[in-house]
């Protein structure tokens, strides 16, 4: 099996085809619009989401057979249908279309894979075994995403704010490279989500010396009303 070229893709406003909107490929839809891609939907039925999402026109569906033209000026089609000729054949003519295509769990018709995820905001890791172990990709999702916990979506968001800060500053280049590369070490990183616990940590402290007080105070309110 040849290597895979890892990459993320920019899907905004990108043509996208789903053929088939059951359990399958309602997450397949649902990733399509989480990278804001124009997603349209061909399938015999439907799941209620999907139905849905439909009515709030963030998709187009239509409720029938696919069709050949249904890949006219399509980017990117995957087919998540229960029929393996049907999903041959749609990804043959994706082929000869050039339109990068992905059967659902057959990687014989597959020009990507899905990968597994770890999503903490615009930190990103993704885990494949070139289609070798699904299970260990997803075991090795779950140890990253305990290892890279909530707080990183906001350290992520502030490097990503103070990097436009250093970038317009006055600094020399090499500085600036110096400076980037010591706020992204592990010591910031610790740092800062420490920080953060140990805020979130006072603020429950002082939640739990003020609730006696609510208590109090809520007991008196109620019976003065009563």
């Amino acid at each position: 099996m040849s290597a895979l070229f890892p990459m993320f893709m920019k899907l905004e406003n990108k043509r996208c085809l789903v053929v088939g909107a059951g359990k399958v490929g309602e997450p397949k839809i649902a990733s399509l619009l989480d990278a804001e891609a124009l997603v349209h939907v061909v399938a015999f039925g439907a799941s209620d989401m999907v139905r849905k999402w439909a009515r709030e026109g963030k998709i187009k569906l239509e409720l029938r057979a696919f069709t050949a033209a249904d890949l006219d000026g399509i980017f990117l089609a995957v087919v998540a249908t229960a029929s393996r000729q049907l999903n041959a054949s749609i990804y043959n003519e994706a082929q000869r279309r050039g339109v990068l295509c992905n059967v659902v769990d057959d990687p014989a018709y597959c020009d990507f894979y899905y990968p597994a995820v770890v999503r903490r905001g615009d930190l990103q890791i993704a885990i494949s075994t070139n289609g070798q172990s699904p299970a260990l990709s997803q075991k090795l999702r779950q140890q990253l995403e305990r290892q890279f916990g909530p707080g990183y979506a906001q350290w992520v968001a502030q490097l990503g704010e103070t990097r436009k800060l250093v970038l317009a500053s006055d600094l020399h280049p090499q500085k600036k490279r110096e400076l980037l590369l010591s706020l992204a070490s592990r010591e910031a990183v610790q740092a800062a989500l420490g920080a953060d616990r140990a805020k979130k940590e006072s603020a429950k402290k002082e939640l739990a010396k003020a609730e006696p007080a609510n208590r109090e105070f809520a007991e008196t309110e109620w019976r003065v009303t009563v």
